[in-house]
């Protein structure tokens, strides 16, 4: 069987010492696969940010491991933890953070090249996923040229762009109105139904059905886990 695309064994996150020690984790444990979307829901403060954070190797668990495609993060030094995080990992953030200088083809492009992918390469291959995105035509256009949806759309194709096959999505939606919200979670869902691995934060439950397990938490703990779809773990 193979190994999931994201692996948290008994993760802990804690902030401060003494009186102002804050336990954002306490013993997480969960799984997600290819092809499944898994959707993180609970109030603020409950640990969402975190987990995505840790997930995307963007800060160390205090105790627990965190792996990424059979990867144990924990070992790794910062230069191996960053080359991993451009080659599999895309994160979406609800803000968008493309580069206003940079056309959408070059926003995509950008991670490729920085990894030391020619940059004809690059952007040839960012051409190619903004056309599977239906975007086709706007790849030299700038981000203040395109609509909210649009930006999300490139963002995404940033995020999914070269071996990456694990997505992770902060509140993609919470910026845009419904109808263009609708159209970045159908990119998301397609993406994860072609074999990525999807993990989104939200508090939005309709949402969340678009995922294929909720997972709860509520003060740094899982409380629940619900499957919404037939879910794509292997047996």
């Amino acid at each position: 069987m193979s190994a999931p695309a994201l692996r948290l064994t008994d993760v802990v996150r804690t902030h401060g010492s003494g009186d102002t020690l804050v336990h954002a984790l306490r013993g997480v444990s969960m799984d997600v696969w290819p092809g499944e979307l898994v959707a993180v829901m609970g109030p603020s403060g409950s640990g969402k940010s975190t987990l995505l954070n840790l997930a995307g190797a963007l800060d160390r668990p205090t105790s627990g491991e965190v792996a990424i495609d059979g990867v144990t993060l924990n070992g790794l030094k910062p230069g191996q933890l960053a080359q991993l995080r451009r080659r599999r990992v895309g994160v979406v953030f609800q803000s968008y953070n493309l580069i206003p200088a940079l056309t959408a083809a070059e926003n995509i492009a950008l991670p490729l090249e920085l990894d030391g992918q020619p940059a004809l390469a690059a952007r040839q291959e960012a051409r190619a996923v903004l056309k599977d995105l239906g975007l086709g035509g706007l790849a030299d256009r700038f981000p203040d040229q395109l609509s909210g949806g649009q930006q999300q759309r490139v963002a995404i194709a940033r995020a999914l762009v070269g071996e990456r096959r694990l997505v992770l999505a902060d509140e993609p939606t919470g910026a845009l109105d419904s109808v263009t919200g609708e159209e970045v979670l159908t990119v998301l869902r397609a993406r994860c139904d072609g074999g990525a691995a999807g993990l989104l934060v939200t508090h939005e439950p309709r949402h969340a059905a678009w995922a294929d397990r909720v997972v709860y938490l509520r003060d740094g703990v899982v409380v629940d886990g619900t499957a919404v779809r037939d879910a794509r773990v292997p047996a």
